[in-house]
C-alpha cells in the first residue's frame, strides 16, 4: 500500500474535458509544503524507437569537433537543441546466436532487453525484464500510471523467423521474463488513459470502494495462497499479482485526488510548484493520416505525461519492421525492403530520408521539452530520452555500431553536447548506465551488461 504517497496540487486542463495531473510535491521533488521552496525535480527516462538501422555516413558525424559545427544530414533537425545531445559510436547490439536467421525478430525485443529469448521455448515469450520496467518497478509508485507505453501501429505483425514467438517483432516492454507489455496507438485512448474522464462538474472520476476492497480480499488472500503452491505456480502467481498491485497504484492515485480537491473545495490551498515553470502544453488531436502529425501528437502526449508527472518512464515504438511506407516523403516503398539496396543510390536516399523523418519526430519532441521551463532550468534537463534502432545496417543486418542519440542531461548526470568516438561497450552497458543516471539501484547486470559507460556521465 501507498501510505506515503503525497500529493500537493490539482488542476484541470481545459478544452480537453480530462482531470490533469499537476506534478506531485515533496515526495517527488518538486516543492518543499512545509519550507516552501524549490527542489529538485524528478528525473524521467524515455525510449523512441526505429528499425532497420541508418544509412552510416548519413547519420555519424565526420568527427567529434565538427559534432556540434557540421552535423550529418540525419541529425539536421537537432541542430538547435545538438548542445543538449550525446552520440557514441560503439555500442554493440545483443549477438543474436542461435537465433542468427531472425534479425528482425529481435532488433526490437533486445532492445531494451539486451537479453535473448530462451531458445528451448521458442514458441513462448521468454526473454527479460526490459529496462524501462526495471525503472518503472522502482518509481512507478509516485505517479499515476508506472509508465507508458505508445506505437505508431498495432502490434499485430504474424511471422515467426526462428520458431520465434511473434510478439517479439512489435513489443520491446517486457514486464517479466514471460510478459509483453502491449502499446496504445490511439492518440485519444492515451489521453484518457493518462488523465482519465471527468463528470460532468469536470472533477476527477470517483474511485469505486469496492475495487479497493476487492484488491485488498485478493493481495491478502494471495500472500497465504502463495505458501502452498509449487513454483512453477507462484511464477504465475507473481505475475498476476504484479499487474492488480498496477491497478492499485491508479486507484491510490485517484482516492489522493479526490482528498485534495476537497480540501481546495474547503478552500484549503495546496502548496505551489515554481511559479517559473511552464503550464502544461495543449494536447490536439489530429485529422487525416499524416504520419508526421500522428508521430507529434504521440510526442505531445509523452511530453505532457512528463511535464504532470502523470508517468515518469515511457516509451514509443515509432516503427515496427513489418510493412511500413511513408508517402509523406514522396514515395511509396516499404522501409524494409529499401533496407536492402545493396548500395543502390536511389535505395539508400530512401532509407536516409526515412530515418531523417523519424529522427525529426524526435528532434520535434526534444525541443519542445527544452522549450518548457522547470524548475532552475527546463523539463529536458530532468530527462533522459534515447533514439535508437536495434540494427546497424539493414542492409548487412550488423550489429556492431548502433545508432543512438540521447537528449536531454538526466537531471545532471548526464555531460551532453559531444559525439564519443572508440567507446568499447554494448547495449547492456548503455541501458545499466542510463537506470544508474536517474537513480535505479541495480542488484544485477542488464542482460548482457558486464560494466557502466563512464564516459557518458559528468564525472567522467
Amino acid at each position: 500500500m501507498l501510505n506515503n504517497f503525497r500529493l500537493s496540487r490539482r488542476a484541470c486542463l481545459k478544452g480537453i474535458g480530462a482531470s490533469l495531473a499537476l506534478p506531485l510535491l515533496e515526495t517527488m521533488g518538486w516543492a518543499d509544503s512545509r519550507k516552501m521552496k524549490a527542489v529538485k525535480p524528478p528525473v524521467r527516462l524515455g525510449f523512441m524507437y526505429m528499425p532497420h538501422g541508418v544509412i552510416m555516413d548519413q547519420f555519424w558525424p565526420a568527427t567529434e569537433e565538427s559534432f556540434l559545427s557540421a552535423p550529418p544530414p540525419a541529425l539536421e533537425a537537432l541542430g538547435p537543441v545538438l548542445q543538449e545531445c550525446l552520440l557514441m559510436k560503439g555500442i554493440s547490439g545483443v549477438p543474436i546466436a542461435p537465433f542468427n536467421g531472425a534479425p528482425h525478430a529481435l532488433e526490437l525485443s533486445t532492445w531494451l532487453t539486451a537479453a535473448l529469448p530462451d531458445p528451448n521455448r521458442r514458441k513462448q515469450i521468454n526473454i527479460s525484464i526490459s529496462a524501462d520496467q526495471i525503472a518503472a518497478n522502482y518509481v512507478g509508485g509516485l505517479t499515476s500510471l508506472p509508465s507508458l507505453e505508445l506505437a505508431t501501429m498495432p502490434q499485430t505483425h504474424k511471422e515467426n523467423q526462428e520458431g520465434l514467438n511473434e510478439g517479439y517483432y512489435s513489443h520491446c516492454s517486457f514486464r517479466s521474463a514471460t510478459q509483453a507489455v502491449p502499446a496504445e496507438t490511439n492518440p485519444r485512448n492515451v489521453l484518457n488513459r493518462l488523465f482519465g474522464k471527468g463528470d460532468e462538474s469536470g472533477r476527477p472520476a470517483q474511485a469505486d470502494p469496492l475495487d479497493r476492497q476487492m484488491l485488498d480480499l485478493v493481495l491478502g488472500g494471495a500472500k497465504e495462497l502463495r505458501r502452498r503452491l509449487p513454483q512453477d505456480d507462484q511464477h504465475k502467481l507473481d505475475e498476476y499479482l504484479d499487474s492488480v498491485r498496477s491497478v492499485e497504484r491508479r486507484i491510490a492515485a485517484m482516492e489522493y485526488r479526490q482528498k485534495e480537491a476537497a480540501l481546495e473545495k474547503a478552500g484549503v490551498s495546496a502548496s505551489k510548484r515554481n511559479a517559473s515553470d511552464s503550464p502544461p502544453i495543449e494536447i490536439k488531436i489530429p485529422v487525416g493520416d499524416k504520419r508526421s502529425e500522428y508521430m507529434q501528437v504521440m510526442c505531445d502526449l509523452n511530453v505532457l505525461a512528463f511535464q504532470t508527472d502523470t508517468t515518469r518512464v515511457s516509451t514509443y515504438i515509432g516503427s515496427t519492421p513489418n510493412g511500413v511506407s511513408y508517402p509523406e516523403l514522396g514515395f511509396k516503398d516499404e522501409h524494409h525492403s529499401q533496407t536492402h539496396h545493396n548500395n543502390q543510390a536511389d535505395k539508400r536516399d530512401k532509407v536516409a530520408a526515412i530515418t531523417a523523418f523519424n529522427i525529426a519526430q524526435f528532434a520535434y519532441m526534444v525541443k519542445k521539452m527544452h522549450s518548457l521551463r522547470e524548475g532552475d532550468g527546463t523539463l529536458l534537463d530532468n530527462c533522459i530520452m534515447m533514439w535508437g534502432s536495434g540494427l546497424e545496417d539493414g542492409n548487412k543486418h550488423s550489429r556492431e555500431n548502433l545508432p543512438f542519440i540521447i537528449a536531454g542531461r538526466g537531471g545532471g548526470s548526464i555531460q551532453s553536447g559531444r559525439f564519443l568516438t572508440g567507446i568499447q561497450g554494448n547495449q547492456g552497458d548503455l541501458l545499466t548506465t542510463l537506470l544508474t543516471c536517474i537513480g535505479i539501484p541495480l542488484d544485477r547486470p542488464l542482460g548482457i551488461a558486464t560494466k557502466q559507460i563512464k564516459e557518458m556521465t559528468v564525472n567522467a
